[in-house]
C-alpha cells in the first residue's frame, strides 16, 4: 500500500506550485518551473490512482442495494483489478529520481583483453552505439578517436544529444565481452576478447568548479593513425588535471573549440567520480547495482557463432545478435531499467 502521507505530501507541493506560479508572481520562476514539471507526471499519477479508489469506494457503498448489488458488484471487480498496476504505476513514480537522467552522456570505449581483436570489437560497439543513437533520434558526434592500423579502435570518446541519453545509456558501463572468429584467424578458433564502455552524464559548470590553477594546458599537433581528425596545425589541445591527473585530449581543427571540448569530458569525468563517491557510499552494505556497478565487471557478451547476446546482470539472453549489433537495444535497455526499478521498489519497501 502507498504511504497516504507522502501521497499528500506531493499533492499539497504541486497544488502549492501550481497555485503560485498562477499568480506570476514569482521570483525564482525557472526553478519553481522546474519543480512543477518534475512534479506534474507524479501528481497526475497520485490523482488517477486515489479516482480509482473513490471509485472503488462508491460502488461498494451500492452493494446493500438490492437493485444495484449486481452491477456494484461487478464495478468492485473491475476496479480491484486495476489497482494493483496503478499503485504500482504511483509507487514508480515516487522512486528517487537520478538528477543526470535527462542529461546528454559522454560515451568512452576502448579495447580491453585480446589484441587487434579487442580493438576491432570496439570499433563494433562504436557503430552499434551510433545505430543506436540514430534509431532514437539522438546526435551522435566523435569528439575524439584514435585507430589501429587495421582499422580498430584504440579509445574513442564521443557525445551524445538527446532526451532522456544517459537514462537510457548509463547501463552500458561495463566490460563488453565477445567469443568469434577474428577475421586475423586463419586456422578458424573462436577467440574470446573483451572492450570497456563508461557513460558518464555530461557535466554543466555549475556541477564541478575546476579552478584554473588546477589544470594545465597543452597546445600540439594532432598525429597517429585514425584520420579524419588529424590535422597539421598545433590546434589540438591536452588538459591535465593536476589533483587528479586526468588527462583529455581534443583535436578538432579549431583550438577554441578543442579547449571547451576537452573542458566538457573532464567536467564529466569529475561528475562521474562523485557521483560513484556517492553511490558507493549508499550502497556500501548492498554486493552489487545495475545502474552504478564497478566497471570491471563483465556485464554482457556477445557470442557470434551463436548469434547470441547475454546480459549477465539480469539474466537476459536475446538470439538476435545481428539486429543487436545493428543497434537494436531497446528490449535489452528496457529489460535493465525495469530490474532496476523492481530493486528500487523492494529497497523502498524495507
Amino acid at each position: 500500500m502507498v504511504p497516504t502521507d507522502k501521497l499528500d505530501q506531493i499533492t499539497g507541493r504541486f497544488e502549492f506550485l501550481e497555485a503560485k506560479l498562477a499568480t506570476g508572481d514569482v521570483s525564482d520562476i525557472a526553478g519553481l518551473s522546474r519543480e512543477y514539471a518534475e512534479l506534474k507526471p507524479v501528481a497526475d499519477q497520485i490523482a488517477a490512482y486515489r479516482m480509482l479508489l473513490r471509485a472503488r469506494e462508491d460502488a461498494q457503498a451500492m452493494l446493500d442495494d438490492p437493485d444495484m448489488a449486481e452491477l456494484a458488484a461487478e464495478e468492485v471487480a473491475r476496479i480491484s483489478a486495476l489497482l494493483p498496476e496503478a499503485e504500482r504505476a504511483v509507487s514508480l513514480a515516487l522512486l528517487p529520481r537520478d538528477a543526470a537522467d535527462e542529461r546528454p552522456a559522454i560515451i568512452e570505449i576502448r579495447p580491453g583483453t585480446g589484441g587487434e581483436e579487442a580493438a576491432l570489437f570496439a570499433g563494433d560497439l562504436l557503430r552499434m552505439y551510433q545505430r543506436h543513437a540514430e534509431a532514437m533520434g539522438w546526435k551522435f558526434n566523435v569528439i575524439e578517436e584514435a585507430q589501429t592500423e587495421l582499422g580498430g579502435i584504440k579509445e574513442v570518446i564521443a557525445n551524445v544529444q538527446g532526451n532522456g541519453v544517459y537514462r537510457r545509456l548509463k547501463f552500458e558501463s561495463g566490460v563488453h565481452r565477445v567469443q568469434r572468429v577474428p577475421s586475423t584467424e586463419s586456422g578458424g578458433r573462436i577467440h574470446t576478447s573483451a572492450a570497456t564502455v563508461a557513460v558518464l552524464p555530461e557535466a554543466e559548470a555549475v556541477d564541478i568548479d575546476i579552478p584554473a590553477t588546477d589544470i594545465r594546458i597543452d597546445t600540439m599537433r594532432a598525429s597517429g593513425a585514425g584520420g579524419q581528425h588529424v590535422n597539421t596545425t598545433d590546434s589540438a589541445v591536452r588538459i591535465t588535471h593536476i589533483p587528479s591527473g586526468i588527462v583529455v585530449t581534443s583535436s578538432e581543427k579549431s583550438q577554441h573549440r578543442n579547449r571547451e571540448i576537452a573542458m566538457g569530458v573532464l567536467r564529466a569525468r569529475l561528475y562521474d567520480r562523485e557521483r560513484q563517491k556517492a553511490d558507493e557510499a549508499r550502497a556500501a552494505d548492498r554486493k552489487s547495482q545495475v545502474g552504478s556497478g564497478d566497471r570491471s565487471e563483465r556485464i554482457r557478451t556477445y557470442n557470434f557463432p551463436q548469434g547470441r547476446m547475454t546480459d549477465h546482470r539480469i539474466n537476459l539472453t536475446l538470439y538476435k545478435l545481428d539486429q543487436v549489433m545493428q543497434g537494436d537495444l531497446n528490449e535489452v535497455i528496457d529489460a535493465l531499467i525495469e530490474d532496476d526499478q523492481i530493486r528500487k521498489l523492494a529497497e523502498l519497501s524495507q
